[in-house]
């Protein structure tokens, strides 16, 4: 299942137009996580685009789908999608990480619409998610559970215990999303604690399996929307990502993984930079 030009072509100008968004955001409020959140950012818009059930005007919504950003430094990436969905005004945004901001550096769902449940402390919402999907499960309900996670974040134990029950109560309405980037805060992943083949790890665990690069538009769609792979198994997409993605200086850099403001020219040339890794994308056709 693919889509059509026309859809792809949208979905690629709105994922280019949050990283925007998210380069003025350090402009205005001078510190984020960038590397994931750019890594994560196709999927995030995909997900909110083109396959999630939800509803902006009905948060709580009783038919939605759920889902969980277990990575919670990322948070800045789905505070902008969830704005560009319509859950709240843009000019909160320009709040992020402030004192009494209702966007602190990870997600909490007292303060905005659309956060499911606070993260942040690395490997809690794989098991939550599996909570909340033997729910639906036992409740027959017709409602999915996204989770998205990195690669390094799967080195937590927590993680493989919770991909054991989800196996265990055959929670074929789990889908849990790994950005795949390859680094973490201070190194590589597989130099702090090597996970690979990760893949193989949950398919060991009783998974259904699918390797997709992250930012192909179409790979990304077909695999959310495919899921689940086999009856009775839980579903693990590994999205193959690059960090920090769209801004050329910052790619596959452990020093972007938080990235504070030095001086707004750098900033300045990082939004140059992701225009200019838009319009080449867009001209060379590896959209997907």
């Amino acid at each position: 299942m693919m889509l059509e030009n026309k859809e792809k072509l949208k979905i690629v100008e709105k994922a280019y137009k949050n990283r925007l968004t998210l380069l003025n955001i350090i402009k205005r409020c001078g510190t984020v996580h960038i590397g994931g959140c750019l890594s994560a950012m196709d999927i995030l818009t995909v997900l909110y685009n083109k396959v999630l059930k939800h509803d902006p005007r009905n948060p709580k919504w009783k038919e939605r789908d759920i889902f969980f950003l277990s990575a919670g430094h990322k948070a800045v990436s789905l505070y902008i999608v969830l704005q560009s969905q319509g859950y709240f005004e843009r000019n909160l945004l320009w709040t992020f990480n402030k004192l009494h901001s209702k966007l602190p550096m990870h997600p909490d769902e007292k303060l905005l619409p659309g956060i499911e449940f606070p993260t942040g402390s690395l490997g809690h919402g794989l098991s939550v998610g599996c909570g909340v999907a033997t729910a639906f499960k036992k409740d027959k309900l017709n409602r999915r559970v996204f989770v998205l996670m990195g690669d390094g974040e799967s080195e937590e134990g927590s993680v493989w215990e919770a991909a054991l029950i989800a196996n265990k109560y055959k929670l074929d309405n789990l889908i849990v999303i790994i950005d795949a980037n390859g680094l973490q805060s201070e190194a590589c992943v597989e130099e702090i604690l090597p996970i690979a083949p990760i893949d193989e790890k949950f398919k060991a665990f009783g998974w259904s399996i699918r390797n997709i690069n992250g930012h192909d538009i179409n790979q990304i769609y077909k695999a959310l929307i495919e899921a689940p792979y086999e009856i009775n198994k839980p579903t693990c997409i590994v999205a193959h990502t690059i960090k920090a993605k769209g801004v050329d200086f910052a790619e596959n850099k452990v020093e972007f993984h938080h990235w504070s403001l030095s001086d707004e020219a750098s900033v300045n040339d990082a939004i140059k930079c992701l225009k200019t890794c838009y319009e080449r994308e867009l001209k060379g056709k590896k959209i997907g």
